[in-house]
């Protein structure tokens, strides 16, 4: 599979579609004809290349059709854990030596497939966790960003700059693999944050168990898959799926895991840090844990904002893939001044959101991802309607799947539960201003520093918001979602997580080690082993 090194070109996003072009419409369909063809398929664990029967079963479901299974996917016995961490280990001991043009190869060439192929991934997507069209495509384009960046990322770090010349000696700097690490993904971005986890952990050069979300344990089924038809190395990437207390708290514990790197909500994301903490006999590190773990992000709007630009951004970025994204917008603080104004544009533009089926409708808001999801969801719809004023939505809608209906609950208290508790759903807390600066504070209010927005006419207050707006990715004049890849690198403060930056120059940072190497020279020989060593 592998070629000669490539000359790279400079790093560019792929584009996402709208799906107003009759051709990509047709091409999308086609493609969930295709899927729909092939539902319902066995997908056992993969551990050092062989595909192996797991100790348990579990499907995966299409959220808007519950009773259309998706896939049926193996789960993994302790026993099946243990040998997965042996086949990484020894596979990590002949994978790290492998060039960083040879690792990179895999993520370009992995890239390239999935390109060629997107509206396949695509109809899993909108299929397997009930994406619009628009959101699948956003999804598969991020991955192949991922892809893209990370293996140009791998090339600039294998070629670090010199460091300060001290007279008689030279000295390098290179960055080394970490060793065996769980890649422990969400379900909402099935398939670009288990990509681009998964390929930061093997292009630096470590072996890697991925434990998928059981909700998107497809999509990774079919990733493992392609990396291995493009000849990755046995055991560099294993697929051991199962449930936390068997699998996850097994991997997570287990003296040879080296780093976690796990996406997720706070609760499981501090369980995993408190895990990983403590040192199991016979280890010899400690061990690293990279988290992001969600948000209670805010959109302040000012009283001098363009209204109608502010309701746009905040429709998006509260219902877009129907709330469930760490980054969507679940709290407006609106200032005082311009609060009715904004209710009476934002009630019928959330009205006007269609809730449907997205394999029929792709521009619909699809469903939640599951029963129990809807469940909690809808009970913080009840604690809502104690906490402030009803104007939108607020039950379940019609359809077989998991459709909640877009609710907007306005005059919510700043420390009231759905204005500080995640939800992940589509609700929107509306919170009333006295002015700037106590919207500034009211946004700041949370124990959570993942995304923001602002929306203001004035320079001064957006200068202030990008001093005092504590998030890890803050917006001005624009939604608080979709992040790009190499553009706005992603990860928060607080309990948001470890502030990783995926999609940065610093991410692949995470997942290495630094060695410094000195050597003592005679004077006049410096610049000639310098050199050398170039």
């Amino acid at each position: 599979m592998l070629t000669a090194p490539r000359t790279v070109s400079p790093f560019r996003n792929e584009p996402i579609r709208d799906f107003s072009d009759p051709a990509d419409r047709r091409s999308l369909e086609e493609a969930l004809v295709r899927a729909r063809a092939g539902l319902g398929r066995s997908y056992p664990l993969v551990i050092d290349g062989e595909k192996v029967r797991g100790a348990g079963r579990f499907t995966s479901i299409n959220p808007a059709r519950p009773d259309e299974v998706v896939g049926v996917v193996d789960e993994a016995s302790a026993a099946q854990v243990s040998q997965a961490l042996d086949a990484a280990t020894a596979a990590f001991a002949r994978w790290k030596t492998r060039s960083a043009e040879e690792r990179a190869e895999f993520l370009f060439a992995a890239a390239a497939r999935i390109r060629e192929t997107k509206d396949d991934w695509n109809a899993l997507l909108v299929l397997e966790v009930g994406k619009p069209w628009i959101e699948a495509d956003a999804d598969t384009a991020e991955a192949i960003d991922f892809l893209e960046f990370y293996a140009r990322e791998a090339l600039r770090l294998a070629h670090p700059p010199p460091l300060t010349p001290i007279a008689g000696e030279k000295n390098w700097l290179t960055y080394l693999p970490l060793g065996v690490g769980v890649v422990i993904p969400p379900w909402n971005f099935a398939f670009a944050i288990m990509a681009g986890m998964t390929s930061a952990a093997i292009v630096t050069g470590n072996a890697a168990i991925l434990k998928p979300s059981s909700d998107s344990a497809v999509i990774a089924a079919r990733f493992v898959d392609l990396m291995h038809e493009l000849g990755l190395p046995p055991g560099v990437l294993n697929f051991v799926p199962g449930d936390g207390p068997t699998v996850g708290e097994a991997l997570v514990t287990d003296r040879r895991t080296r780093f976690v790197a796990f996406t997720g909500s706070k609760g499981v994301g501090l369980r995993i840090n408190e895990l990983a903490a403590k040192t199991p006999p016979g280890q010899r590190w400690i061990k690293r844990v990279i988290a992001e773990m969600g948000g209670k992000d805010a959109i302040v709007v000012a009283d001098d904002a363009d209204l109608d630009a502010a309701v746009a951004g905040v429709v998006a970025a509260a219902y877009g893939f129907s709330g469930q994204k760490c980054s969507a917008c679940s709290r407006a603080i609106v200032d005082a001044a311009v609060y009715d104004a904004f209710l009476a544009k934002l009630v019928p533009a959330v009205e006007a959101l269609r809730v449907a089926d997205p394999s029929v409708d792709g521009a619909a808001v699809g469903p939640v991802i599951n029963a129990k999801a809807a469940e909690v969801i809808l009970g913080y719809v009840e604690v809502g309607k104690g906490e402030g004023r009803l104007l939108a939505g607020g039950g379940r809608a019609p359809g077989a799947g998991f459709f909640i209906e877009p609710t907007v609950i306005a005059d919510v208290a700043p420390r009231a539960r759905i204005a500080q508790e995640e939800i992940f759903g589509p609700v929107l807390a509306v919170i009333r201003a006295r002015d700037f600066d106590h919207a500034l504070e009211v946004a700041n209010d949370t124990e959570f520093g993942l995304t923001g927005a602002l929306y203001s006419a004035s320079e001064e207050r957006l200068r202030r918001a990008a001093d005092e707006f504590f998030v890890g990715n803050l917006y001005l004049n624009r939604k608080c979602t979709g992040a790009l890849v190499g553009g706005q690198p992603f990860g928060g403060f607080n309990m948001s997580g470890t502030d990783s930056k995926a999609g940065g120059y610093d991410y692949l940072l995470l997942f290495t080690q630094a060695k410094t190497v000195s050597r003592k020279v005679a004077a006049e020989a410096a610049d000639d082993l310098a050199a050398g060593m170039d």
